[in-house]
């Protein structure tokens, strides 16, 4: 194409491109944006190590309880007694926790000269069992008794200050607490009533501080018969009875589970033969422990019958003397002024031999018997009275504190 034919061409000036300003920096902008950054951050390191400890809590928390709901379904189904004392131990672990108790030495008479506080503090070591998902753990009373602070450590490693007691039976020595907190695993229970002698047992708890330390053996006798000891008062009140074991049971035991192989609560661990472990422990059935531990967390009163009588247990020779096949019954010597028993007419002397239709054995089947029956209902007493038999209406009473 020649010069003259190239299409006509305009020639325009550039246009010139606007100014573009720098941003301006705003210090104000700058220094809120630092504040809120170093904000997130400390707000970060604030929360972090809390929301780790709770994340580790539930870790264990669902391993344990993973762990517990297989053990159970196990035991179950299992007709051998292979690897049961494993899978108890596995069954009970959530439910059982730790308790540590502050007393004040003498308050009110020894005081630090210094600072005006108590001069010094006993601690104490014991045990108790989660028995529902509510909270309430059950113990002994004499493992609470006159503590300032109870504190409670659960097997997942929370530790809960200054515990709640719902309530206290002193005659039963049985207590319940109550802690605030989530994911609990409660205990079963089972029925001490099915126990025989030569079962085996295990019972779980803290001796000496060490937690939920397993020890294993067998129920040596039932229905083991001793004064009860009302830890309020300081004195004997009556008789109660008592499983009685060779597993393992030390100090820090006291409040612990004693389990049967299915991983059930079949008593409440209590009490040893001397300072520390000889073969011989001692636990509340939990036939009695679950009746006192639903009334305790009810919020009824405890509160037991009463007939008003002193007594002893019949002697060979008294048995001959009144004709009787062998020792039974309990010899009346004396009668409380104004009580269910002297407004009914028992007399010193009487042998009572049944109570509402019931054989009396000795001491302790009249006082258990007695104790069961229902406050101001009518009982029938039979007793021997100078060569005879007679039988006398009573009218229940309710037994004293002060007793």
């Amino acid at each position: 194409m020649s010069e003259t034919e190239r299409p006509y061409e305009v020639d325009e000036a550039p246009v010139p491109a606007e100014p573009v300003s720098p941003p301006v920096y705003n210090p104000a902008i700058g220094r809120t944006y630092l504040l809120t950054v170093i904000l997130v951050v400390l707000l970060g390191l604030l929360i972090l190590p809390y929301v780790a400890e709770r994340l580790q809590y539930a870790l264990t928390r669902g391993e344990q309880r993973a762990k517990a709901e297989v053990a159970r379904a196990e035991l179950a189904g299992m007709a051998e007694p292979a690897n049961r004392f494993r899978l108890v131990a596995q069954a009970v672990e959530p439910s059982v926790v730790g308790i540590d108790t502050i007393r004040v030495a003498n308050p009110s008479a020894v005081r630090d000269e210094w600072f005006g506080g108590p001069l010094f503090q006993a601690e104490g070591q014991a045990s108790g069992v989660i028995i529902d998902e509510e909270g309430h753990i059950l113990t002994n009373f004499h493992v609470i008794d006159q503590a300032s602070r109870v504190n409670v450590e659960l097997s997942d490693g929370r530790r809960i200050e200054n515990v709640k007691v719902v309530g206290a039976d002193p005659y039963t020595d049985l207590a319940v607490l109550k802690v605030d907190a989530g994911s609990l695993t409660p205990a079963r229970w089972g029925d001490s009533e099915q126990l025989h002698v030569g079962d085996d047992v295990l019972a779980v708890g803290n001796p000496f501080g060490l937690s939920r330390t397993v020890t294993a053996g067998a129920v040596s006798a039932k229905d083991r018969i001793f004064s009860s000891r009302d830890y309020s008062t300081a004195t004997t009140s009556g008789f109660q009875e008592f499983l009685q074991t060779d597993a393992a049971v030390n100090p820090g035991n006291s409040g612990g589970p004693l389990l049967n192989t299915r991983g059930e609560v079949v008593g409440i661990n209590t009490a040893i033969f001397g300072e520390s472990y000889q073969g011989i422990s001692f636990a509340i059935p939990s036939r009695l422990a679950r009746e006192v531990y639903e009334q305790i967390i009810s919020g009824r009163k405890i509160a037991r019958g009463w007939l008003g009588v002193a007594m002893d247990d019949v002697t060979e020779r008294e048995a001959r003397q009144l004709g009787l096949e062998g020792p039974q019954g309990v010899l009346v010597h004396g009668v409380v002024a104004g009580s269910p028993a002297e407004q009914a007419g028992v007399q010193p002397q009487d042998v009572i031999i049944e109570w509402n239709g019931r054989q009396i054995s000795n001491q302790y089947d009249l006082s258990r018997a007695v104790a069961r029956t229902k406050i101001g209902s009518k009982a029938t007493i039979v007793l021997l009275r100078g060569g005879g038999r007679q039988e006398f209406t009573v009218t229940v009473g309710e037994r004293p504190a002060q007793l």
